[in-house]
């Protein structure tokens, strides 16, 4: 008993890395897990994993590093112009505002009749609530934007259900660990499908 007791007092008391402080505690995967979510990032914004680490080294968080580069590629700008923006204060939907785009760009279709709870039901009923034309006068708080635009970013990336993504968000999983959580289940899918139609 006295030996687990140290243990456990070791265990809270040791400091973790900075990659892994940067993830949620309990939901920690490690390096790996964090590495795997810029990977995602540089295949799906095509960009060299060195600028996405040069981005996160500038003080913007792992989460909000797609952000960056879906408004930098709709108004084809340098992702450093956005990040000057952002650190300079301002709120992600200060800066879509500065360069005419509305949260319209933001909405993910998701399938009919399909329940959105939290975090991703407040936005969802702004859209629900107003017609189409009347989108692009939506205010959203960095949060929802933040959420919005990982949704798309890893359904698209990983031709993945958004309700899928929603319901692992809604579970309290941040986007790193979602990311990993999709990626192993598309590499089990994968596998599956290659052993299909093989004889015994």
């Amino acid at each position: 008993m006295y030996i687990i007791l140290i243990l456990l007092t070791l265990f809270f008391v040791l400091p973790v890395s900075n990659s892994e402080a940067a993830v949620d505690v309990g939901l920690s995967i490690g390096d790996e897990g964090l590495r795997g979510f810029y990977l995602a990032i540089g295949d799906y914004y095509r960009v060299p994993e060195r600028e996405l680490i040069i981005l996160r080294e500038r003080g913007i968080p792992h989460e909000q590093i797609p952000v960056v580069y879906f408004i930098a590629r709709r108004v084809n700008v340098s992702p450093t112009v956005i990040i000057d923006m952002r650190l300079g204060g301002k709120s992600w939907m200060d800066i879509l505002v500065h360069f005419h785009l509305g949260p319209d760009i933001l909405y993910v279709p998701v399938r009919e009749g399909y329940h959105i709870g939290p975090p991703y039901g407040k936005a969802y009923g702004y859209y629900k609530n107003k017609p189409k034309k009347q989108w692009k006068k939506i205010v959203l708080v960095d949060n929802d934007v933040i959420n919005l635009v990982n949704l798309r970013f890893l359904s698209e990336h990983y031709s993945y259900a958004p309700e899928k993504v929603m319901k692992l968000r809604g579970e309290g999983k941040n986007f790193i660990v979602i990311n990993d959580h999709v990626k192993k289940e598309k590499i089990k899918e994968k596998g599956k499908g290659k052993g299909k139609g093989k004889k015994d």
